[in-house]
């Protein structure tokens, strides 16, 4: 639990006027509450809930369990997630892990083959080995018993009635389905197959209704149960099969399912001008590095223009550039390794990287981490780690509820790839989270901080953002699915809200630039007209991408109600109880 103080961001209101105001919306429309996320069915699940007296968390849960039917290549109840939950009353935030871990007989040599080289990622994906304990439920059982008002079951209602009734297959998931291929895991996989594919072998087809029986009674069974219920019984004993099998089985057992046991956190918070931005600590690095990235970019723009300005632009990408750096080097499960949150976000330290920046040129191909010990004290990590590469591929959702009452919850979750390790269980994907590993345990003789180990959970990047004003109220909800770029996605969108004041989805649909190597890939199709050549001029160097894999939903608080955005690039809403669709 962390209460919030704003000690720190009355002091720099004292040394900073470069930040406007919240702007507020003429159309901005008041109601009971808000929910963002990636499918309108999934929003109204929320919606009930907090038409029927729910707090932010139960409209959280019911949101989730639609999502994890209709979109289940993206996240659900065999993978896991982080979840803020901000109590106004209180004035404090919860910050809930629910990363599954590796199994008891996981090693580092876990994605190494016979010669002693890390597997061909595809392979390790699609694999038991890939398959770390499924978390979700326990966390938002844990999160439920703290913050939640209407009965558990009541949460699973919705979900189960589609589950039974059935649903339309959107066109994202039907081209998902299709994209992995005819001969994919995905079809070899005897429950999945059966569940994707039509009678004749064919991918199931957008305007396709289909009902998912085995779902809702793995629903059924969580009403009544909770997360035993996918700790022991039936189900478990089907999750632990399909990781066990061949081909490349893993060792997950019911032993480790039964050791699944999420953990209640502080959030790791920072200030950004005269507002305050709280994230999830290790071991994720979203909030690390969206608070790295925010506070580079400040000291790179202390007057920004906006989102037409090339130096907006190169300040953005160098601050991308240094945080991904150090991310990279430093951050790991907090439980198995060090790891200098306090020093990687102290605003001395971010001065001194600051002073890498020149916005008339781009940065080295290869950009070394810093030592924040050099300028916070205690004892040097630098040299501790080998330099890590760990691949991380988008397939995750995100959703944002502010309910009426203030408070508000953010929550990222995943079964990591997209549809997981391919691997059904229970009318669910399986994860494939232990993929965030490093495949490689070490990098030139030095141990990676990300390396796998058996109990341990795998860095992610996931990021749910909670953003307050200047005295302390909260002004934004948001957070995005897409691998390693969340930091980037949500990191620009708060550059829009705050520096460039553009409304919610306005922000959202800036264009998404990755900067995480020298080769960032870049909606150039989106920018304003010059900007990515001006930048190529100064060395930068992009791949285009006429669609990136965001899936931004955010909530802003005006003066006159909720300010929402839904992704243009998925298929999400951002809805009151009193409105139509922002989108």
């Amino acid at each position: 639990m962390r209460r919030l103080s704003f000690l720190s961001i009355a002091f720099a209101l004292a040394v900073s006027a470069c930040a406007s105001p919240p702007p507020t919306e003429p159309g901005a429309t008041s109601g009971v509450g808000m929910v963002a996320a990636a499918d309108p069915r999934a929003v109204d699940a929320g919606l009930e809930m907090l038409r029927r007296g729910g707090s932010a968390t139960d409209a959280a849960i019911a949101t989730m369990m639609v999502l994890g039917l209709v979109e289940p290549q993206s996240a659900g109840i065999g993978g896991g997630a982080f979840l803020l939950n901000y109590d106004q009353s209180a004035n404090d935030i919860d910050a809930y892990d629910g990363r599954e871990r590796a199994p008891a007989g996981a090693t580092p040599n876990l994605f190494l083959g016979a010669n002693g080289q890390p597997l061909p990622f595809r392979d390790a994906v699609a694999s038991g080995l890939s398959t770390g304990a499924p978390s979700l439920i326990a966390m938002l059982e844990k999160a439920h018993a703290d913050h939640g008002v209407l009965p558990w079951r009541v949460l699973f209602e919705p979900a189960i009635k589609l589950a039974d009734e059935g649903f339309i297959v959107t066109p994202r998931l039907a081209n998902l389905i299709a994209y992995v291929g005819a001969n994919s895991p995905l079809k070899q996989d005897p429950e999945a197959g059966a569940y994707f594919y039509d009678a004749n072998g064919a991918p199931l087809a957008a305007g396709a209704r289909r009902t998912n029986p085995k779902y809702a009674a793995t629903l059924r069974a969580i009403q009544t149960q909770g997360a035993r219920a996918l700790q022991q019984g039936a189900i478990a004993a089907e999750i632990v099969a399909q990781v066990q099998r061949a081909p490349r089985p893993g060792t997950l057992s019911l032993a480790d399912l039964r050791n699944v046991a999420p953990r209640k956190l502080d959030p790791v918070c920072g200030a950004y001008r005269t507002y305050r931005v709280c994230g999830m600590g290790p071991p994720s690095s979203g909030g690390i590095a969206v608070l790295s990235t925010l506070g580079l970019y400040e000291r790179a723009r202390p007057a920004p223009v906006g989102a037409t300005n090339v130096d907006d632009w190169a300040g953005y990408l160098w601050a991308s550039r240094i945080a991904y750096s150090d991310r990279d080097h430093y951050v790991g499960d907090d439980q198995f390794v060090p790891v200098p949150t306090a020093g990687l976000t102290d605003p001395r330290y971010l001065s001194v990287r600051a002073r890498e920046i020149d916005l008339a040129k781009a940065p080295p191909a290869i950009l070394q981490p810093g030592d924040p010990s050099l300028v916070v004290g205690g004892p040097s990590l630098l040299d501790r780690w080998g330099r890590d590469r760990t691949n991380e591929v988008p397939g995750t959702t995100h959703l944002s509820v502010v309910a009426g009452n203030g408070d508000a919850v953010a929550m990222t979750a995943t079964v990591e790839s997209v549809f997981g390790s391919m691997r059904m269980a229970g009318g669910f994907m399986l994860n494939n989270q232990l993929t965030d590993f490093s495949l490689a345990p070490t990098k030139n003789g030095l141990p990676v901080a990300n390396a796998p180990a058996a109990g341990k959970r795998p860095r992610s990047s996931m990021a749910p953002t909670l953003v307050f004003d200047a005295d302390g109220k909260l002004y934004a909800v948001v957070g995005s699915p897409g691998g390693s770029a969340i930091i980037g996605y949500v990191s620009k969108t708060i550059i829009g809200l705050i520096d460039w004041n553009l409304p919610m989805q306005q922000a959202i649909d800036l264009p998404n630039i990755t900067a995480r190597t020298a080769i960032a890939p870049a909606e150039t199709g989106r920018m304003a007209p010059g900007v990515a050549d001006a930048l190529t001029a100064r060395g930068w160097t992009f791949r285009p991408s006429q669609l990136e894999s965001s899936g931004l939903h955010g909530i802003r608080i005006t003066a006159t109600g909720f300010d929402g955005g839904a992704d243009s690039r998925r298929e999400g809403v951002a809805k009151t109880t009193a409105s139509a669709p922002v989108r």
